[in-house]
């Protein structure tokens, strides 16, 4: 591997950490579409946050030489060198949960403009069992004019980041590999190997590395489904749900899932592909369609248990003024993508309240963009009719709440983090 020249396609959540433990042992070019996102990166600042700008500098590089570190560009033309293309662009769904192959459709065309007999092409975005063969392959084979598996090759490696998680970081998760030929495979495995210490497991085939990766968060969503449901019905009891499930945790092989919003970018949206791509095959997956309904419906379900709460407390909700703590999808992170707090704030608004979004992680201006919504990351001084702790940020645990309510105010804490069990609502 002393020619290897590696492209990393897409610098977001996943592509940058994995570009920049690359650049440590390799000439790496990180490609991304979003010339802003390239200029911040070039001057050693990430803003999701994931790799700490001191590591970010030690890699980066200043021309796209074939000398070991990391260069970051938005011209294609840059990534012409290299020998192996990994794609790292997201999956998303669209309005009515179908999966959205364009990012990946797009990445595989402009990977197709640059590629050259016996690169290897290796995707990591999470896909239903077959895409990358049955989507991405044929588009390379169109735009680059080479035959599959005789010119040029394919690898599927998912990623498995845990965005905001700095104890599982890309090089302490053991590694899925796969390669369109067992050859490939080899190499393909090979190539993390060498950078990644936590190891690697070949699959024998990329479809079954493709269906380990989709059903890793089916589980973890059934499996959220199942406490939702289960806060939903010691609510009814008037049970505190936390503490059944601290109880049943005391069993040793009883999993320690907690109730709350599930979105994100990974366990929102991969049941949705595998869902489809069953479908296609004449199933219905029942246990997995039912999970998503569950917990997508949990936000209209938390709005409506805030203004049941706010009406007990002899509060009018219309015209009230509400604090919702937290928009991120995930406590400690900055990504918004796929967050479920909307669901809250949008079902909240119906009825006419008036809302301050309160996240010192969150980009204002990204929630803007992406939802429309203005949010704040300076603490409001006014008084609230209702706090809503929508995500379990460690900076909102030593907040002074109370001194933050108007009289007969309530919070509301969806995730459970708060000492004071009268407030642990869900």
């Amino acid at each position: 591997m002393h020619h290897t020249k590696i492209a990393v396609v897409g610098l977001g959540y996943v592509g940058l950490p994995l570009a920049r433990l690359f650049g440590t042992k390799y000439p790496v070019i990180g490609f991304d579409i979003n010339q802003q996102r390239v200029a911040e990166l070039k001057k050693g600042t990430d803003s999701t946050l994931e790799v700490e700008d001191e590591i970010l500098k030690e890699v980066l590089k200043e021309q796209p030489d074939d000398e070991n570190g990391l260069y970051c560009s938005s011209e294609l033309e840059d990534i012409r060198d290299c020998n192996y293309y990994v794609v790292t662009v997201p999956t998303p769904v669209d309005k009515n949960n179908r999966p959205d192959l364009r990012p990946l459709q797009k990445s595989s065309q402009s990977v197709g403009h640059v590629l050259k007999k016996g690169d290897i092409v290796i995707y990591e975005s999470t896909v239903y069992p077959g895409a990358t063969e049955e989507e991405c392959v044929p588009i390379l084979e169109k735009v680059s004019g080479l035959i599959f598996n005789q010119d040029f090759y394919v690898g599927y490696s998912p990623e498995r980041i845990n965005p905001g998680d700095k104890k599982h970081t890309v090089d302490k998760i053991l590694k899925v590999t796969s390669g369109s030929t067992l050859e490939i495979g080899k190499k393909v495995d090979q190539i993390y190997a060498s950078v990644i210490p936590a190891g690697t497991h070949l699959a024998p085939s990329i479809k079954v590395a493709e269906a380990a990766k989709v059903i890793e968060n089916s589980q973890r969503d059934i499996n959220i489904a199942f406490v939702n449901e289960l806060a939903k019905i010691f609510n009814l009891m008037d049970i505190d749900t936390h503490d059944v499930l601290e109880a049943a945790g005391t069993k040793w092989n009883f999993l320690p899932f907690k109730p709350g919003l599930v979105g994100g970018h990974c366990i929102g949206v991969d049941p949705y592909y595998l869902a489809q791509k069953a479908q296609e095959y004449g199933y219905h997956p029942e246990i997995i369609l039912a999970g998503r309904r569950l917990n997508d419906s949990m936000g209209e379900y938390v709005s409506s248990e805030i203004v049941k709460l706010m009406i007990k407390s002899d509060i009018k909700v219309k015209g009230s003024s509400i604090l919702i703590l937290g928009i991120t999808f995930k406590e400690n992170c900055p990504d918004v993508r796929n967050t479920k707090a909307v669901d809250v704030i949008h079902n909240l608004m119906n009825y006419d309240a008036n809302l301050t979004i309160y996240d010192p992680w969150a980009s204002p201006e990204e929630i803007k963009e992406e939802y429309g919504l203005v949010a704040t990351k300076s603490l409001p001084k006014t008084k609230f009719d209702a706090i809503v702790l929508a995500v379990a940020h460690d900076s909102f645990k030593s907040l002074d709440l109370q001194s933050m309510l108007n009289q007969n105010g309530v919070i509301y804490d969806v995730k459970g983090i708060l000492k004071d069990k009268a407030n642990r609502q869900l």
